[in-house]
């Protein structure tokens, strides 16, 4: 049982961590599929 705690706990880091480190380099969803007839508000 707690390795399957751990586990979780290292999947939902590296979600956070990933989501972080796209959104930071640039390859959001929206910044990959908004072209220049798209207004985002």
């Amino acid at each position: 049982m707690k390795a399957m705690i751990i586990a979780f706990i290292a999947v939902a880091a590296i979600a956070v961590a990933a989501d972080i480190a796209l959104d930071r380099i640039g390859f959001s969803a929206q910044d990959r599929t908004a072209g220049s007839d798209v207004r985002l508000d």
